[in-house]
């Protein structure tokens, strides 16, 4: 017998869990979203991310997605986040971001977050476009 999903599927829910697969991939989304359907601890997290980031924030029309995502590699990199940082550069390349424009939002916060995080960046890109091959 199935367990009983503990995410609750609202309007803004399915919204966002339509831009996360979109912009992530359906692979890792669903895999994400697999751990708070029966995970009480993780169930939370699942609501409020793809709810309120993806469901809110990615799904406002005042940014496109491509823009969404070249802001998200500036702070993700300032930020040090390197694991977020790879999946949203996949992300960014899903988005029609180049790598010449990803190669540019990790100068500029560089410049602006420090050098150490633009060699960082440029690191994790680097390994994820040997794997994406595009």
């Amino acid at each position: 017998m199935a367990k009983k999903s503990l995410l609750k599927k609202t309007a803004q829910f399915k919204a966002g869990l339509a831009v996360r697969r979109k912009v992530l991939g359906a692979k890792y989304t669903d895999a994400s979203v697999a751990a708070g359907e029966v995970d009480p601890f993780m169930a939370d997290l699942q609501q409020f991310v793809t709810e309120y980031c993806w469901g809110t924030v990615w799904c406002r029309k005042g940014l496109t997605h491509k823009t969404r995502s070249m802001l998200n590699l500036a702070m993700l990199a300032t930020l040090g986040r390197t694991h977020e940082l790879a999946l949203h550069v996949r992300g960014a390349l899903n988005n029609g971001v180049t790598k010449d424009e990803i190669k540019e939002v990790f100068l500029h916060a560089g410049v602006y977050g420090g050098v150490p995080a633009a060699v960082e960046a440029f690191r994790v890109a680097r390994q994820v476009f040997a794997e994406d091959k595009r």
